[in-house]
């Protein structure tokens, strides 16, 4: 089979750095603003022209945080397992993706956009114009999604975070500029349903989301998301590594739980 060389265009500028934080759809990321920054020296200001006669483009990108491709995965909001190729999941045997943007303004090779869902950093491969009598097709349907019990994207659930979980957040923003509240809440408020992908797992009467090396628990009321407490995801024995200092310090501050947070 021939073998095809892409070389990227630009790269994507957003607020989201990890995977579970990014919106899973464009629409689930209403307002969120970015920017498409495209290499200089190549032309692509004369491929631009024109460009701001459009509203919304169309973005192709590729998953370049996606560690291999499976021929079935269960998207986040199915309770089955669903072929590859009947999902947007980022594990593909070409990881390509496709977004809509709203293009707000261009600035020489810089686009700026709105409702941006792509991680920061993620390689542009092409533009293309979002051409509405033609792209929006009135009969689409949502197909396994209509089957299931809550729609895509879904509802937003509200996350607050408990006075001991404030605490330990702002422990570790305020001494070693840590940042857990905002990533965790971000994440939480796609939904707090166990998900191997989404590293959320059940845990007694409660739940553990692992985001980076620490571990949040929160609980479950209606729409409402209550982180309770933070913690390393280290053992005891593994957080003596000078690199780990942060991890030694908060269990100085709050105590070694044992039980996962």
């Amino acid at each position: 089979m021939t073998e095809l060389l892409l070389t990227p265009i630009g790269v994507v500028r957003s607020p989201y750095r990890e995977p579970a934080q990014a919106p899973r759809q464009p629409a689930a990321a209403r307002g969120v603003e970015g920017r498409i920054e495209l290499e200089p020296g190549r032309g692509l200001e004369f491929a631009l022209s024109d460009v701001e006669t459009w509203r919304y483009l169309w973005v192709l990108f590729w998953f370049d945080r996606a560690e291999g491709w499976r021929p079935k995965v269960r998207p986040p909001r199915s309770r089955a397992r669903r072929g590859v190729f009947a999902t947007r999941s980022p594990h593909r045997p070409n990881p390509i993706g496709l977004s809509v943007v709203e293009l707000v303004r261009l600035e020489g090779l810089t686009l700026h956009i709105r409702d941006v869902d792509m991680l920061d950093g993620t390689p542009v491969l092409d533009l293309k114009p979002y051409v509405a009598y033609t792209d929006a097709v009135e009969r689409a349907g949502s197909g396994w999604l209509e089957g299931e019990a809550r729609q895509d994207p879904g509802p937003r659930w509200e996350v607050s975070l408990a006075p001991r979980a404030l605490e330990q957040a702002s422990f570790l923003n305020e001494r070693y500029g840590i940042e857990l509240a905002v990533p965790v809440a971000t994440a939480l408020a796609l939904g707090p349903a166990p998900h191997p992908y989404r590293r959320i797992r059940r845990y007694g009467d409660c739940f553990i989301l692992a985001h980076k090396e620490w571990r949040a628990r929160f609980v479950v009321d209606g729409t409402n998301v209550t982180v309770l407490s933070f913690a390393t995801g280290y053992r005891a024995r593994e957080i003596s590594e000078p690199a780990r200092e942060p991890h030694r310090g908060f269990v100085e501050a709050f105590g070694y739980p044992g039980h996962g947070v």
